[in-house]
């Protein structure tokens, strides 16, 4: 026979058990004094260009997330994943919980194309949909979404995807 007991444990026969669970902390801070400011899919593209391995960018895919403040300032570049040639992986729930740990108000999602090739694939904007929907959720604004090469991108949002 169990019984609730104070303090989350549980009584068995005169034996009580304490359940342990990890302690969450929360912490944030900036330690970047020099700040940029996104005012176009151009300058996302530059910036998140400057933090690219151009070695890379024709060989193998990455995700970077852009992470936004309300005022369009860059609070961060995090590196999602790296696939391969033709692929890699956008976990929207890892997305959003980064998002929500830096406090970030907007989102910029960027992927390289190693083929060149700059065309929204058909699960390019499937995904997109599916994170502009989970961020809704969340008050979080999903910008655009850029599909980059070492010498352009393509603006989900310019074209009217977004």
């Amino acid at each position: 026979m169990f019984s609730h007991c104070i303090g989350g444990g549980t009584k068995q026969e005169g034996f009580i058990f304490i359940m342990r669970v990890s302690e969450i902390k929360v912490s944030y801070s900036s330690n970047n004094s020099e700040q940029v400011k996104i005012v176009s899919s151009e300058t996302a593209y530059e910036v998140v260009l400057e933090h690219w391995d151009k070695d890379i960018i024709e060989f193998q895919e990455e995700i970077k997330v852009l992470l936004l403040n309300r005022a369009n300032m860059v609070l961060g570049i995090y590196n999602l994943s790296k696939g391969g040639v033709s692929g890699s992986i956008l976990d929207v729930k890892i997305v959003l919980s980064v998002a929500l740990k830096c406090n970030a108000s907007s989102i910029i999602i960027v992927h390289n194309h190693p083929s060149g090739n700059l065309t929204a694939s058909t699960s390019d904007m499937s995904i997109t949909s599916k994170l502009k929907e989970a961020c809704k959720t969340l008050d979080l604004s999903l910008l655009d979404h850029l599909i980059i090469s070492k010498d352009s991108f393509y603006s989900m949002n310019d074209n009217g995807l977004i």
